[in-house]
């Protein structure tokens, strides 16, 4: 059975969304779940959220806290210290001791980072892990690596992204051979930074399906099924994106409003169109992104996770489980 341990305090209205998602992932899916946080108000939550129900879940306590405001050294010491009794230490080592399969978390992303990093380790051959979220596209979706954690990139570090990327594609995703490229301001050849320059040949000597540079237009075209490119660039094209996505939305809907009856009408007779394109751009339908690179499976979501949202975080999560994807990853990184 698939154990999933989930960062009960993570999300901005934890434990309530944490549990309720917890809960709704323990009634649809085939799995164990470990909550991790403070166990009487846990206990209290789920006698709440589900009272005489016999679900798989489990509470772990983990009295101490991290939050937003935890930085620099002092969120390092926290990272390192083997005594350490916040969720994401407990839940971490939970993995790393073999009790649990993957951890889930909707808290503070760069303590989950620094916390995996320095409990879980690196895998053997990967210098910079790299998160790693879904991009939609118009066949589907794109797995982008690296989207925040590594603002300064070597041409090391992005093939290593596209390795790591093209294995999650393949073993989660069910796509043979996924075509990989790099994040550009052309698609010739020479174009782009010297980091994308002096990437583009090392990519091409590997096995992977390299199809070469790609532009932003042609990630959501969906020319490629991986991109790589460094934390900074990659960061503000995901932060773009989604300021256009919602840019869009809200001029179609004021549009429609201030439109007349007419426009209203439409609007009405559009709505299940919407509603699936909606849908599509919805983060909370992915839930979370998998940090790969380090020795273990670690899914950070975003703290404003709704309970959907969490529910499906934990489903990534089981998938990349049943799909041995970190045994995939380092058998891949050992060739």
């Amino acid at each position: 059975m698939t154990t999933i341990v989930l960062d009960a305090m993570g999300t901005d209205t934890h434990p309530d969304t944490d549990v309720r998602g917890a809960i709704m992932a323990a009634k649809e899916y085939d799995l164990d779940i470990i909550l991790v946080g403070d166990e009487k108000l846990l206990s209290e939550k789920l006698a709440e959220y589900a009272p005489n129900e016999n679900l798989p879940i489990r509470v772990v306590h983990a009295p101490e806290m991290l939050t937003m405001d935890d930085k620099g050294d002092g969120l390092v010491r926290k990272a390192r210290h083997k005594e350490s009794k916040n969720p994401m230490a407990v839940g971490i080592d939970l993995v790393k001791r073999g009790e649990a399969d993957a951890f889930v978390s909707a808290g503070n992303t760069g303590a989950t980072m620094v916390t995996s990093l320095f409990r879980l380790g690196r895998l053997r051959g990967i210098n910079r892990p790299a998160l790693s979220p879904a991009i939609p596209t118009v066949k589907g979706h794109c797995l982008a690596l690296d989207l925040g954690a590594n603002p300064d990139c070597k041409p090391r570090n992005l093939v290593e992204f596209g390795k790591m990327g093209s294995v999650y594609v393949e073993k989660v995703w069910g796509i043979k051979n996924p075509r990989v490229g790099i994040l550009s301001n052309g698609e010739e050849a020479g174009k782009g930074s010297n980091l994308v320059r002096e990437t583009y040949p090392l990519l091409a000597e590997t096995d992977l399906n390299f199809v070469g540079n790609v532009e932003g237009k042609g990630v959501f075209a969906g020319e490629v099924d991986v991109v790589v490119t460094d934390g900074f660039t990659g960061n503000v094209f995901l932060k773009s994106s989604e300021g256009v996505a919602k840019l869009m939305s809200d001029t179609i809907k004021e549009t429609i409003m201030q439109g007349g009856i007419l426009a209203k009408i439409g609007g009405l007779l559009i709505k299940p169109s919407l509603g699936a394109v909606k849908e599509k751009l919805d983060p909370n339908a992915v839930g979370a992104v998998p940090l790969l690179g380090v020795n273990g499976l670690v899914f950070i979501g975003h703290g404003s996770s709704s309970d959907h949202a969490i529910k499906n975080a934990i489903r990534v999560a089981k998938e990349a489980v049943e799909a041995n994807v970190l045994g995939s990853l380092r058998e891949a990184l050992k060739k």
